[in-house]
């Protein structure tokens, strides 16, 4: 088993661990390659457009984090193409569809770049440039496995004179068109060639024999070779958009078990229905199922005494039963009870969130969701959405309340911290407590929320300005308490200023915490948000322009809930995709020139 994940810079050590065993693979595989090429490769991620290329990296990893094959891809935002600089699995690497999974993530990335197609290099199944029957048999396998997604030698021009007359196997130069209609025309096929030629191997071509190679390109539209190993292109050839241009969808299959028939409780099952009924009416969602996690990542944020208690209390509680927490620890409070239902005051703080048995299982999936979600964005999607309840971002360290057992945003915004910064921007109409203490002591978590001054406003004791973070996190939390009446325009304002905030921070990752009872009407809230307010603060969160996980929080009035969640994701993904340079085997290993 492995998974895809783009890697964007060296600054984590999980990143840094990463490059030195991509690095470690292009030695192995690649051995005449120049050391200063492998070294380079951090640089690249750092100053992408230093070299005149934009660096794009996946790697391929198994579940221990070993590097089991990467593929680097180049793209010039200016001339509009994408160039394969290498795909190859590790040296002990066989099968597994490795080489495969990663060529088709590099195609789904350069297409909706925009670009015109990936240039690469192979080198050539002709007997005629390649007299080693060892070598000519692989190079024809490679060849072959690069055809099935429409990939082919362009022919017709002097690419594949050799440097030194005589020398053998000289590449071809192979154009994948990204399944597009229409030919690549001669006049922007040439400065795409010359590029290639004076950025990759100006140290080893002269200019008179760049300029050979480029005239030689005469042909208008350039000509592709027919397909040798097959009739046509199997259906890959046209890239799937899902990772770049659909928003991952991950709903919390288990959230109906926790269904409190009480009066007055309002974080039902409906909530979950009617925004999905909506959502549905788009096509801008790609379902995921969700995985199930350990509990390790729940012990990431939440205290171990805290989790192991929440879930004895649950698994003890007969079914049907609701404990509501009515004894809280002023006094004595390092002296608890035995009896578990008597304790639930130790460990929450409000009287109106109830423990049953369903709670673990509706929460630990919730969690699931949102880790899902995440990794979601590290394997490439730019947005991730948890449809989930119960909600979380009440969740403290060792507490739970306000309906929220675990905080799933905090635990997804700690499994992406090891990836890069996470900023988290809390939009629900409650003020994010949950996310506050948890990161309230780190600098590469930015906690941001946007709620009801608690002069007011649930959970009345945290949100206000002066809480600022602690220690090396003092400024790395924002509260923006808000007036108890509050239209869209005045909301607007207020998101405007959490959102440069978080553009002075540049994180890597944004998580962000969507309450719906900002709507007018909710019965949790105080404001008059409508329709077309939630599509503009989507679109300005998507304006961002960073892979962006939306987890779900509050919401009650479910007569609107759908309607406002279908906006705000139009609107998210207007401003994050719709113009957007969409940003976050066998070794399939090229020969470059010696």
């Amino acid at each position: 088993m492995f998974r895809i994940r783009r890697i964007y810079d060296d600054l984590r050590p999980v990143n840094r661990d990463a490059l030195v065993q991509v690095q470690q693979i292009l030695r192995e595989q690649f051995p005449a390659l120049n050391p200063a090429d492998i070294d380079k490769i951090p640089e690249l991620l750092r100053n992408p457009l230093k070299h005149g290329f934009r660096a794009i990296l996946y790697v391929a990893e198994n579940q221990r984090g070993q590097v089991r094959g990467f593929a680097l891809l180049s793209y010039d935002p200016e001339l509009g193409f994408a160039y394969l600089d290498y795909i190859s699995a590790a040296k002990a690497t066989t099968g597994g569809g490795i080489g495969g999974a990663l060529y088709e993530h590099v195609r789904e990335e350069a297409l909706a770049l925009g670009a015109v197609g990936i240039f690469f290099e192979c080198l050539p199944d002709d007997p005629a440039l390649c007299r080693d029957a060892t070598i000519l048999k692989q190079n024809q396998a490679r060849l072959k496995f690069y055809e099935k997604y429409g990939a082919l030698p362009i022919i017709g021009t002097s690419y594949e004179t050799p440097l030194k007359p005589g020398d053998d196997n000289p590449p071809y130069l192979v154009l994948d068109p990204l399944g597009q209609p229409g030919l690549l025309c001669r006049e922007r096929a040439r400065p795409i060639v010359r590029a290639i030629l004076e950025r990759r191997y100006g140290h080893l071509c002269s200019p008179g024999y760049i300029q050979m190679v480029v005239d030689s390109f005469g042909d208008d539209p350039v000509r592709l070779r027919p397909p040798r190993y097959g009739k046509q292109p199997r259906a890959a050839a046209v890239p799937r958009l899902g990772r770049t241009r659909k928003i991952a969808l991950v709903v919390n299959d288990r959230h109906a078990i926790h269904h409190v028939r009480e009066r007055g409780y309002v974080e039902s099952p409906v909530r979950i229905r009617s925004i999905l009924r909506e959502l549905e009416a788009t096509s801008l969602f790609e379902n995921l199922a969700p995985r199930d996690y350990p509990e390790r990542f729940l012990t990431s944020v939440h205290a171990r005494d805290y989790v192991e208690y929440f879930k004895r209390v649950c698994r003890n509680l007969p079914a049907g039963k609701s404990v509501y927490p009515y004894v809280f620890p002023l006094r004595n409070a390092a002296r608890p009870p035995v009896e578990l239902a008597v304790r639930a005051g130790y460990y929450c703080i409000d009287t109106f969130t109830p423990l049953n048995r369903n709670a673990w299982d509706a929460a630990k999936r919730s969690v699931d969701c949102a880790l899902t979600a995440a990794d979601a964005l590290l394997e490439g999607y730019r947005l991730a959405y948890a449809l989930v309840r119960p909600p979380g971002h009440h969740a403290e360290r060792r507490v739970f309340g306000g309906f929220c057992y675990f905080n799933n945003a905090a635990i997804a915004a700690q499994l992406l911290s090891a990836h890069g910064s996470v900023a988290i921007l809390d939009i629900d109409y409650h003020h994010g407590n949950g996310q506050q203490v948890i990161f309230y002591e780190r600098a590469d978590v930015l906690t941001v929320s946007l709620h009801g001054h608690p002069r007011f406003a649930y959970p009345y004791f945290s949100g206000f300005e002066d809480e600022t973070g602690e220690g090396v996190g003092k400024g790395f939390n924002l509260n923006l308490p808000l007036p108890e009446q509050l239209d869209g325009v005045q909301y607007l304002e207020a998101l405007h200023k959490a959102l440069k905030r978080i553009g002075r921070f540049r994180p890597t990752y944004l998580v962000v915490s969507l309450g719906l009872d900002t709507a007018k009407g909710d019965p949790t809230g105080t404001w008059s948000l409508a329709a077309r307010d939630f599509e503009r603060v989507g679109r300005a969160v998507g304006a961002l322009r960073l892979p962006t996980l939306v987890v779900q929080e509050g919401g009650y009035r479910n007569r609107v809930i759908g309607i406002n969640a279908r906006n705000f994701f139009v609107g998210l993904w207007q401003g994050a995709l719709s113009e957007a340079e969409v940003a976050p085997s066998n070794s399939q290993a090229r020969k470059v020139r010696p």
